[in-house]
């Protein structure tokens, strides 16, 4: 797991200012959809991923310390968590991203433990 949930890895290949809207996301077990908006923001960087029609049409945010690898030339985006992971994971509102610190700190804490939303085991 990433030393820092909010910062891209730096084996991620991430080059500051590119345009990442549009990028196809890809779980460790497969496709999970599109990036919707991003964020290269020291300490809160992001990727928002629209799922499409696989759970719903739900958008989630992966904290950037997720990302494994991005390919320009494919645009795409591989992220180090599988498509269950990510299904389970809080289910993005851009109002309270935008205004609510206690609801980053839970995305960094599922992400960053690996543990289900809200701490509970498994």
């Amino acid at each position: 797991m990433s030393a820092n949930i909010w910062g891209y890895q730096e084996t991620s290949g991430r080059l500051a200012g590119n345009d990442l809207t549009g990028y196809k996301v890809e779980a460790t077990d497969g496709s999970i959809g599109k990036v919707d908006k991003h964020s290269d923001e020291v300490g809160s960087a992001y990727i928002v991923v629209d799922t499409g029609v696989w759970i719903f049409g739900k958008e989630v945010l992966l904290p950037a310390g997720t990302v494994r690898h991005i390919d320009p030339a494919e645009e795409k985006i591989y992220v180090d968590r599988t498509k269950e992971q990510i299904k389970n994971a809080p289910e993005f509102h851009r109002d309270k991203h935008l205004g609510d610190a206690g609801y980053n700190e839970e995305l960094g804490t599922y992400y960053g433990t690996g543990a289900p939303f809200g701490g509970r085991p498994a």
